[in-house]
């Protein structure tokens, strides 16, 4: 045990004053959760949480319990009202949390439901911590950012380890190292190995590998001066992700190992594939996934017979992605359609859905914006297969979606409403079959004559 473990137990009852600031949750034994942090470097929108979600599926096929939480700089105190132009869907979880679309990818790649101690935003944890000031909690010190609020960081990492009973936290830290809003989250992360010991946690930089199309060869300094960013934060990677179109070359891996310290064999590539559905196999093939067993000494946790029965269900299942026999076209119609991670669950809910049919399923977005007539809505609508009309707010693109429920009604096109998308239909009914001039939901028309 380490000597920060053995200092923290001694100061954590303790009522005289002290500069540590470190809770601990009851039941919670230092060292013995492992964790595995995915920062990211040169620019956001890598797929850390692709990445961490994959990593983390593979490590419970060993059999091991994993937990992800999603640490996010802003201020809101979650995702509700934020616009989708700025940071793709809102996911709303099973207790009514509304979060990041990134904890999407985690209950579908882990196949577990999720709960808001999954999530955790800056609003969340400096509005706690200004509560438990007013209430005396830190018994008449000064509150501040170290060790105050990055205490607060780690006892949310614990508390969910406890909650899950976990034997893996994954922690993804959002935005790019750097940041001023999450300079903390990685202080408090760096703290976080001092404390728990060596062996328990293992941090991993995603990066991205330029290939200007001038040069035809990939380059590797806007990854090194990445690097760089992580170490000034006292962060010493133990994998290093490259993101690129093509897989990276070996040439440019040993140049990121020499700048990094990180062994050949674990600067990963994480280059362009068809579906993220085959990067855990990606994963598997390059050992990854045991070289952080290793890292975090979890060997005698594993259960190779399980792990062998996931690998060949999982391998079973992405086989199917590419032998399709069929092809539809489904319109996806919106205001958001510039921006595609405005509705990554429909995405990957009607790619789950093709592989189940046998089918490839392109999808046709529709921006309903400055769709004003069924007619204009048909031209939209040319060659479709079906039409699904997801979740919105407020006014601007609703005469466009009805417009476009009108064609699907009359021209007989499969179609599927969600959540606003079926109230559009009730109101293109009412007005177009019942006769009710006036039909419109009081959220958008508080005066309306029928309200339905």
């Amino acid at each position: 045990m380490s000597n920060a473990t053995d200092l923290l137990r001694s100061v954590k009852d303790r009522t005289d004053e002290t500069e540590f600031y470190t809770p601990l949750p009851d039941g919670y034994q230092l060292g013995k959760v492992k964790y595995v942090v995915i920062m990211g470097t040169v620019m956001s929108g890598l797929g850390k949480g692709i990445f961490s979600s994959s990593l983390a599926k593979l490590l419970k096929d060993k059999g091991l319990r994993v937990s992800p939480i999603k640490l996010e700089g802003y201020l809101n105190i979650d995702s509700g009202t934020l616009n989708p132009f700025r940071h793709g869907e809102v996911f709303v979880l099973d207790d009514g949390m509304e979060t990041d679309m990134d904890l999407g990818t985690y209950e579908r790649m882990l196949d577990q439901d999720l709960s808001r101690a999954n999530f955790s935003t800056s609003g969340q944890i400096l509005t706690s911590v200004l509560s438990k000031e007013r209430a005396g909690s830190y018994l008449g010190r000064d509150v501040q950012m170290i060790p105050h609020v990055t205490g607060e960081v780690k006892l949310r990492l614990r508390e969910l380890a406890v909650k899950t009973s976990a034997d893996v936290v994954f922690v993804e830290v959002g935005g790019t190292v750097g940041d001023f809003e999450n300079a903390y989250f990685i202080e408090a992360l760096r703290e976080l190995a001092y404390e728990e010991g060596e062996g328990s946690v293992v941090y991993v930089a995603l990066t991205y590998i330029l290939s200007p199309s001038a040069l035809g060869e990939q380059k590797s300094k806007a990854a090194q001066l990445g690097m760089k960013r992580i170490m000034e934060y006292g962060i010493m990677p133990h994998v290093v992700a490259c993101r690129a179109k093509e897989e990276v070359t070996e040439k440019v891996r040993q140049k990121l190992s020499v700048y990094t310290n990180v062994p050949v064999r674990r600067v990963f590539s994480m280059h362009d594939l068809s579906s993220i559905y085959l990067l855990p196999e990606l994963m598997r093939e390059a050992g990854l996934d045991s070289e952080v067993v290793q890292l975090l000494n979890l060997g005698g946790r594993v259960n190779s017979a399980m792990d062998s029965r996931a690998a060949i269900q999982w391998s079973r299942f992405t086989s199917r992605l590419g032998a399709c026999d069929k092809k539809v076209t489904i319109g996806v119609t919106g205001k958001y359609t510039a921006v595609r991670d405005s509705y990554a669950s429909i995405i990957k809910a009607l790619e789950h859905a093709g592989v189940a049919a046998g089918a490839k399923v392109d999808v046709a977005w529709i921006d309903t914006s400055n769709i004003k007539s069924a007619q204009q809505a048909g031209e939209a609508m040319a060659g479709v297969d079906g039409i699904i009309v997801p979740g919105g707010f407020g006014v601007r693109g609703t005469a466009g979606k009805i417009a476009c429920i009108e064609y699907a009604r009359t021209h007989k096109v499969p179609y599927l409403g969600i959540c606003l998308g079926f109230q559009m239909a009730v109101i293109e009914y009412a007005r177009n079959v019942l006769g009710l001039a006036d039909a419109d939901s009081t959220e958008i028309k508080p005066d309306c004559k029928d309200p339905v």
